[in-house]
């Protein structure tokens, strides 16, 4: 173990450990303030930022997952003794050498017979143990194997420290690395401490200040950050800088046409114009318009590029050379990716480069529930297409050259928008042409300008040559908004016009439901349309008993509403707690602080709706977390039946979802027929499945003979019951190709039939 040494100054905390006028650690506890204090803090915190550890507060305490999973790996076992507590660290810690080994091991051996003379019982030692185990696992173990080299990793601890806290930071600092303690002023929490557990220096001197009260670490990691921000962009301080959109009048084309070295001649920036067009001024001349825009940016010399639709995604060979390896966390992960950016032409565009690639990535590594290995896959995308468009746009560049990239269409995908927002930081123009205003926008970024216009327009090409160049006649344009005023929340609808929508249970009469079953949602009473949302009446009712005992008709009655777009269930129960569902170990990832991890499923391996519209997959999260958060099954946030609802709803049968796929909600919807004839209740998956169809917009029609309860999973009364004759029992589901669509009649009731 390495001895407690005194410092003649702080700057002795950074001399490496051989270097040192005295062989052994530094363990100090800062008792004043000063401006010489605020710049080792600065320091010490970037050191123990880069090999080290950092508390702020308290160490958390072992949680019962930290215990749980401690008690797996290494059992109950406790024996005050070095031989145990070293095969004990060998196992826990398998990264320290057999040097850190003995030293951590004698250390906590020390500290647990200091206790043990002070009058702790055997349980409070084995207690102690644990939790130092666990902290060393959870808090300190990216240090452990690194105690006692040359250079000592740092611990800085900012806080009232408790007794069993200052133990373990002795026992790591005997075993090898500095110690810092900060106690704001007026704590004098560090006095009432077991004496035999203060083992630290102080460092105070005359002309310090009070610690304030208030202090923290915030300021500083605020500045260190930046400066660690600044190295990875630029390498060194300095750089190349973006001015986008300040300079511009709000002209639109003619911003962008304005001479890059008209725009503004502050060294060390350069100005680019960030925009995007919604709608357009006047469909006669806005094809036209375009065109001449173009043939003007090619008469200056501007470097274009153009995109239609969506930029085509990286190939295979695009994506393999871009290199990476396995990476712990985002800034490490960043750093690494931005080695692929490469210009050699000009290192000054180089570093813009990796700045712009550092920012979006930073921004899209802030976003919730973002894996690394998504993180990952953006990035690789981005710098594909960095290392494809570079040539185009930055051919020959030197300083004030200005490309100009022109998107037709708003963006239709994450990795699009990650991709505009680097060229808007970067010395580009940026122009994103969306003349069709029904077309959803997916890109927002506070740098962008935007230019509004009412009219909407269909165009699928930037016109770049005159053969692409189709403008529309007067009469042409006022068909489209005929168009327009047609299916605008009236009677008449476009295809899949909507992508929203919410359900509202019919109350009928049971001969209505027949009536209602084969309507389509437009002409069904209630329907409405508020704000692009569709209102959708749908049926969910209990049909109990069988008319007049007669079982032929009620079988053909039954077999009469089993339309091309109905499903049905006539052996339940369809789902139960033992049915395969491959989505069931993953719920728990799923499903965390009440919330529904929308991201994570939908970029899960086994997530299997990728398939269907990207709409209707949004579609299916929102009626699910709709269905959660609303507790329509009995259990829900109570004993976990949230989890079986999320099984059960990212489990659906094909047929299902490919009418779901095929729903549009201003026409017919899908239908579920459920038929019970048994007197086996209805199980909770099929309650799930059958109330979570009904949220999605499915009619759902219980046939039920025996009138039993089949509403036992439901928190609320979800479904209308309808009493329509004699309970009949034990009757046997027929094979419907044996069933006719009409009764058979006898020739004396069609002699003698009414009327």
């Amino acid at each position: 173990m390495l001895e407690h040494k005194k410092i003649q100054n702080l700057s002795d905390f950074f001399t490496e450990l051989g270097k040192r006028r005295e062989k052994g650690v530094y363990f100090y506890r800062i008792n004043g303030y000063s401006e010489e204090i605020g710049k080792f803090l600065y320091d010490y915190y970037d050191a123990a930022r880069k090999c080290g550890v950092i508390i702020e507060g308290k160490i958390p305490n072992p949680t019962e997952g930290n215990l749980a999973y401690y008690y797996e790996m290494m059992g109950n076992d406790f024996q005050l003794g070095m031989g145990f507590i070293m095969c004990s660290l060998k196992k826990w810690l398998p990264r320290m050498n057999r040097s850190q080994n003995e030293n951590v091991a004698a250390s906590i051996y020390d500290s647990l017979e200091e206790l043990r003379r002070s009058g702790k019982t055997e349980n409070m030692l084995r207690n102690a143990y644990i939790k130092f185990m666990c902290w060393l696992y959870y808090k300190f173990e990216r240090i452990v194997n690194q105690l006692g080299q040359e250079r000592l990793p740092k611990i800085l601890y900012v806080g009232s420290v408790s007794n069993y806290e200052l133990l373990l930071l002795g026992v790591l600092s005997n075993a090898g690395c500095d110690v810092v303690l900060v106690q704001p002023s007026g704590d004098e929490s560090y006095l009432k401490l077991d004496p035999q557990s203060q083992k630290s220096d102080r460092y105070e001197g005359e002309n310090f200040g009070e610690i304030p009260a208030d202090f923290s670490l915030a300021k500083l990691r605020q500045n260190i950050e930046k400066t660690v921000q600044n190295q990875k962009i630029f390498g060194s301080e300095g750089g190349f800088t973006n001015c986008t959109n300040a300079w511009i009048e709000g002209g639109g084309l003619s911003d962008i046409l304005k001479e890059p070295a008209a725009r503004g001649d502050r060294e060390g920036f350069f100005y680019n114009c960030y925009l995007r067009i919604n709608g357009v001024e006047d469909k006669l001349t806005y094809a036209n318009e375009l065109y001449q825009f173009y043939l003007e940016l090619k008469n200056r010399k501007r470097q274009i590029v153009v995109v239609n639709g969506s930029i085509p995604n990286p190939t295979t060979d695009e994506i393999m050379k871009i290199r990476r390896t396995h990476y712990t966390g985002a800034e490490q992960m960043i750093a690494d990716l931005q080695m692929n950016i490469q210009y050699p032409a000009s290192k000054i565009l180089q570093a813009v480069f990796c700045r712009a690639f550092a920012e979006v990535m930073m921004r899209e590594a802030a976003e919730p529930d973002i894996s690394l290995n998504r993180l990952m896959n953006k990035g690789v995308y981005l710098l594909c297409w960095i290392k494809r468009y570079q040539g185009q746009l930055f051919k020959n560049w030197k300083k004030n050259d200005t490309g100009c990239f022109v998107h037709m269409g708003s963006c239709r995908s994450a990795n699009e928008v990650l991709f505009i927002k680097f060229l808007a930081r970067v010395p580009a123009d940026v122009l994103i042409l969306h003349p069709d205003r029904n077309e959803p926008v997916m890109l927002e970024d506070p740098l962008l300008y935007e230019i509004n216009h009412d009219t909407s327009m269909v165009m699928q090409r930037f016109p770049e040559q005159n053969a692409q160049l189709h403008i529309g006649t007067a009469a042409y344009h006022a068909e489209r908004e005929l168009d327009t005023l047609m299916y605008n929340d009236s009677v008449i609808f476009r295809d899949r016009q909507f992508v929203q929508a919410n359900t509202i249970s019919l109350q009928t009469m049971d001969r209505e439901i027949r009536l209602l079953w084969n309507t389509e949602m437009k002409y069904r009473p209630n329907f409405s349309t508020v704000d692009g949302v569709v209102n959708l009446p749908v049926i969910f009712s209990k049909i109990s008993g069988v008319k007049d005992q007669k079982t032929e008709e009620y079988w053909i009655s039954v077999k009469q509403l089993m339309t091309p777009e109905t499903v049905v269930i006539d052996q339940p129960p369809f789902f139960t707690s033992v049915s395969p569902n491959p989505i069931k170990m993953y719920v728990a990832e799923f499903f965390r602080n009440g919330k529904l991890q929308r991201r994570k499923i939908k970029t899960h391996p086994a997530y299997p709706y990728g398939f269907l519209r990207e709409e209707m997959q949004d579609y299916i999260l929102d009626k699910l977390e709709t269905m959660i958060e609303q507790r329509l099954i009995r259990g829900t946030f109570e004993n976990g039946t949230e989890y079986t609802i999320i099984s059960v709803a990212l489990n659906l049968p094909k047929q299902v979802t490919r009418l779901i796929q095929n729903f549009d909600f201003t026409k017919k919807n899908p239908k579920l027929i459920y038929i019970n004839t048994s007197e086996v209740l209805i199980t909770l998956e099929d309650s799930i499945y059958t109330a979570f169809l009904n949220l999605l917009g499915f009619d759902v029609l219980f046939f039920i003979p025996t009138g039993y309860n089949i509403d036992n999973h439901f928190n609320q009364k979800l479904m209308e019951e309808h009493q329509t004759g004699t309970y009949m029992y034990d009757l046997q589901v027929p094979d419907w190709n044996t069933i006719s669509l009409t009764a058979r009649t006898s020739w004396r009731d069609r002699i003698f039939r009414k009327g």
